[in-house]
């Protein structure tokens, strides 16, 4: 904006909107495919596992990369990476909406995850670029807005879209979004660049294998046998993996991830409990559409339109939080919020079943609602105030790695949990199984909340990290911190 009228600049109008659009083309994406999943699974054949992929597949790619995508934009041109992202993230929803099977869909889900994780984090990196801090806050709070529409009217258009069209159609409609997105941004959106530093390719090798691996056993679990020589190695395989991960971190001098940054108390208390608040999300998001129309035989459209009100509590009550987190202070807000989303979940495990009324689980939802939405800024506060002003472009991209590792692994463990002790085969079936999804759900949400018992108690003062992560170019994921404030 200028600095003499207030005013955005064209250059600025520009770069604020197309970076709004594609974190709103990206956010719907992953909102709608949730309220489509049952529509999906009946015209594709899909087995539960299968099912499972095509949430994850986005998720675990999104998560390996993110921190990758954004160091190529500091090294090749930030405008440069976001339209390549774009592109790929365009031309991936094609390839989901020609999809001719569910493994197709699959591999194109984990393309798009990928186009993602260069997008999204570029997008505010090149807003904070053409936008001084005196009016960087005001630039983000509009980009968090349309964000938070993407939230607020996901399912809706989800449902809409699955039953007026068909669910090919929620990946058509990133076609022309994607094609302008790119063209405009080739001309209105300015180049930059940042530290030219070596991409840690061994890290990213090593957490990528080591999380499939983990993840693998888990979905396999219930098919192949928990006690099974596949399931027991994945499982040896993606421990060992992960644990070469910290070893290799802690000697490499450029790490994706500095491992002294779990030195810090705040650190190292505030990240495992937000992994645990987006396990209980995405463990919950990935039956709770479905529930609505398997169990209780509504449409798409309206299951749709019965999530508003969990959507719809997250959008409004994020700012509030924010803001008290300052007043109240980290810990109240994560352990009070993760207590609140454990006996939301507690409650729906024990009011699902084939004739609970919606009106029975609605306050359920709300109260759930409210307890990630008041955890997830507290978190992120602690996780960057732990850390020297410098270091909070990895501190935040670390926290947005971990979080949507916490929305792979919840989706794991509560369709873990619903096949051993359910199915699909009828509504009782489906309605035994989420209700068990919503015991294990809870207990995760229980477990962060304990977690988040070892937090300080007062906001930490910023900590100086050992040499490596104090050498370490902060990564251009800084703005994160703010956007997950919303």
């Amino acid at each position: 904006m200028s600095t003499e009228t207030g005013r955005m600049t064209s250059k600025q109008a520009w770069t604020l909107g197309l970076a709004s659009l594609a974190s709103f083309m990206m956010a719907l994406d992953s909102l709608v495919v949730t309220t489509t999943l049952s529509t999906i699974r009946a015209d594709l054949t899909a087995s539960i596992e299968q099912l499972e992929w095509v949430v994850n597949a986005y998720n675990l790619t999104f998560a390996v990369l993110l921190l990758t995508g954004a160091a190529l934009g500091d090294r090749f041109g930030r405008r440069k990476m976001f339209n390549t992202g774009l592109a790929l993230f365009t031309l991936a929803s094609v390839a989901c909406a020609l999809a001719p099977n569910i493994v197709f869909l699959i591999v194109s889900r984990a393309f798009q995850g990928a186009g993602a994780a260069m997008v999204l984090p570029l997008s505010l990196t090149l807003i904070t670029a053409v936008f001084p801090p005196q009016t960087r806050g005001k630039a983000m709070g509009l980009y968090l807005g349309l964000t938070g529409l993407a939230t607020l009217s996901g399912p809706f258009i989800g449902g809409a879209i699955a039953q007026g069209l068909a669910w090919q159609w929620i990946f058509w409609l990133n076609l022309p979004i994607g094609i302008v997105a790119i063209v405009l941004a080739s001309s209105k959106v300015d180049e930059s660049t940042g530290p030219n530093n070596k991409l840690d390719l061994g890290g990213l090798v090593l957490v990528t294998l080591g999380a499939f691996g983990i993840i693998w056993a888990l979905v396999r679990g219930n098919a192949a046998g928990w006690g099974s020589v596949e399931v027991v190695a994945s499982i040896v395989v993606g421990v060992v993996l992960m644990i070469a991960f910290v070893l290799y971190e802690k000697r490499t001098p450029r790490p994706m991830v500095p491992m002294a940054f779990f030195k810090l108390r705040a650190f190292s208390t505030a990240n495992p409990a937000n992994f645990l608040v987006f396990a209980s999300l995405y463990g919950t998001m990935f039956f709770l559409a479905q529930y609505f129309q398997l169990v209780k035989g509504h449409g798409p459209l309206v299951a749709g339109l019965m999530l508003m009100p969990w959507t719809g509590t997250l959008m409004v009550c994020a700012p509030i939080a924010g803001r008290l987190v300052d007043k109240v202070g980290e810990r109240k807000f994560v352990v009070g919020g993760l207590f609140l989303q454990a006996i939301s979940m507690a409650w729906m495990s024990i009011a699902i079943d084939t004739d609970t009324s919606y009106l029975e689980i609605l306050p359920a939802l709300v109260i759930g609602s409210v307890g990630i939405t008041a955890a997830m800024p507290a978190a992120q506060k602690a996780v960057v105030s732990a850390v020297q002003p410098q270091q909070i472009g990895q501190a935040s991209g670390v926290f947005m790695m971990l979080r949507m590792f916490g929305g792979v692994f919840g989706t794991s463990v509560s369709v873990a949990v619903f096949g051993a002790v359910g199915g699909y085969a009828t509504s009782a079936e489906f309605a035994d199984g989420f209700s068990g999804s919503m015991t294990a759900v809870a207990i995760l949400a229980f477990v962060g909340m304990l977690i988040g018992l070892g937090m300080p108690s007062r906001k930490p003062a910023p900590a100086a990290a050992a040499p490596a992560a104090a050498s370490a170019a902060p990564a251009p994921a800084a703005p994160v911190a703010q956007a997950e404030k919303a």
